[in-house]
């Protein structure tokens, strides 16, 4: 006889509903998932702070290898690798040393002339503080007696001043002991850089290297865009700025424009805080008028700059909004100072670069579907119920 084993099947248990919502569930998930990655970020800029000087000098290095790699690449056809690093930062530190040399000659050159000129123009901004059309009048005696209270402050804070003083002394050493570092290690970037990466990845899992290869190489390409853009830039505004400063003849006007060169290495405001500086000049020596001529270049090459050279030069290297690189310039500034604006832009578009490179993309959303649906109204028959008998 068959048995019929359908009698002896233990009853089906029925378990009680999850009382948690779905919506709870994910974003708990999603919650601790954000704070370990905080956590992780919290780690990594509390390590950096404890050897800040270290990662200055290996960003530097970094920064250096980027701008001098195609010219080594140039003399490395003609002669050996190391004899092309020697000769590309020897280059490099005949470029800048010009331009030192430059700007202390032209300042040194200029001197007298301009201790004339601007007697001259201080006279007027005081005739127009206390005459002008302001609602406020600022006489010379008032600015007397700001000096006179700058001096007694001094006076009174002399041995917190002296202190801070033997403080900076110690700065300077490690400015010093930073720059060499960057040196040493620009030079085995530039001369043995490409055996350093390889050595890197022969330490890893071989099932890991092929996704390391890929990041470095979207991180390297992203990066030493961003800085040979950011130098070809920065000398454009400074080129542009130096004729047009020359053309109105504003005093110290090739000085000036490589104190713009200097600024256009911060992002968004190092160009036109230096421009400033140019009006403050042509404000002090030539008056009012050619102040307000200055303001008025200083807005036509920044046009210039963000509608022509960053499309241009930047292209698709560093894809980042203007309200990112705004945010992130404020961020960076507020966590540490003038060094934050200048390394968060890089980190950030670097660490964009590895994200976008990794990551698998969704197909792209249509833009003109919310209207149809907002349009046409889709009727649809009620769902038909089927009921079946046991």
């Amino acid at each position: 006889m068959r048995r019929n084993t359908a009698s002896i099947r233990p009853p089906a248990t029925q378990t009680a509903p999850d009382s948690v919502p779905g919506w709870l569930v994910t974003s708990a998930g999603w919650s601790w998932r954000l704070i370990l990655v905080t956590a992780a970020v919290l780690l990594v800029f509390v390590a950096t702070s404890r050897v800040q000087l270290v990662f200055i000098a290996v960003f530097l290095a970094l920064v250096l290898t980027a701008v001098l790699r195609p010219l080594v690449t140039v003399y490395a056809r003609i002669m050996p690798r190391a004899l092309a690093t020697a000769l590309a930062m020897l280059t490099g530190l005949l470029v800048v040393s010009g331009l030192v040399t430059y700007v202390v000659a032209s300042v040194a050159g200029q001197w007298q002339s301009l201790s004339d000129q601007f007697a001259s123009g201080t006279d007027q901004i005081f005739d127009f503080l206390e005459d002008g059309p302001l609602p406020v009048s600022i006489t010379v005696a008032d600015l007397q007696r700001w000096v006179d209270d700058a001096q007694q402050w001094v006076v009174d804070h002399a041995g917190d001043i002296a202190g801070t003083a033997f403080q900076q002394a110690g700065t300077v050493v490690k400015v010093f002991t930073t720059l060499a570092l960057a040196i040493f290690t620009t030079v085995f970037f530039l001369a043995r850089g490409e055996q350093m990466w390889t050595w890197f990845l022969n330490q890893l899992p071989a099932r890991t290297r092929d996704a390391w290869t890929v990041v470095g190489d979207a991180g390297w390409y992203t990066f030493s865009g961003y800085t040979r853009g950011t130098v070809i830039i920065a000398t454009s505004d400074g080129v542009l700025a130096g004729i047009f400063l020359s053309i109105i003849g504003v005093p110290l006007a090739m000085p000036l424009a490589v104190l713009v060169v200097l600024g256009g290495f911060v992002p968004l405001i190092g160009a036109p805080l230096a421009m400033l500086i140019a009006m403050v000049v042509a404000l002090a020596a030539d008056g009012i008028v050619k102040a307000a001529v200055v303001g008025i270049g200083i807005a036509l090459i920044g046009q210039f700059e963000g509608h022509v050279l960053q499309p241009l030069v930047m292209g698709k290297q560093v894809s980042l909004h203007p309200v990112v690189v705004a945010v992130v310039v404020t961020g960076g500034t507020l966590l540490a100072g003038i060094l934050g604006a200048v390394i968060a832009v890089p980190l950030v578009a670097v660490a964009w670069a590895v994200f976008a490179k990794l990551r698998t993309l969704d197909p792209p959303m249509d833009p003109d579907a919310g209207d149809d649906l907002a349009d046409d109204t889709v009727q649809t028959d009620p769902p038909t119920v089927v009921t079946q008998e046991p």
